[in-house]
């Protein structure tokens, strides 16, 4: 019989990752920078640096923050007839506050993700060297 690896509930690790901890444990922390991934887990040593989360969260943050403040600044006319001056910094300073605060933590859960789907740098490099050959 060939031994099951032990399951890894999506639901858990999405919601570790969106806290900015550890997906494995849920105790260390995910970062040491603004951005940056910890090598190994502080609290259990779980290697972190082995999933790629690469542009993935950028373009979820972007799909995100265009629905909650873009979307309305088209939908809503009356916003077009305030003054230039009350519009602009009405707008890009939610939209510069409310992308540093989901970024973080959408890099997080999509660091959940590919921990609880076993997605890992490693298999990323067999399957392009796959497709060379």
């Amino acid at each position: 019989m060939l031994d099951q690896p032990a399951k890894r509930p999506v639901g858990r690790s999405l919601l570790r990752g969106f806290a900015e901890r550890c997906p494995n444990c849920g105790k260390g922390k995910l970062y040491w920078r603004y951005l940056k991934v910890n090598d190994a887990c502080p609290a259990c040593g779980h290697d972190l640096d082995q999933y790629p989360s690469d542009d993935g969260p950028a373009y979820f943050t972007i799909l995100i923050v265009g629905h909650l403040v873009v979307a309305p600044l088209v939908a809503l006319s009356f916003i077009w007839r305030a003054s230039l001056w009350i519009v602009v910094p009405g707008t890009l300073i939610p939209l510069a506050v409310i992308t540093l605060l989901l970024l973080p933590r959408i890099k997080g859960a999509v660091v959940g993700m590919l921990y609880a789907m076993r997605v890992t740098r490693e298999d990323g490099a067999l399957h392009t060297a796959d497709r060379l050959e």
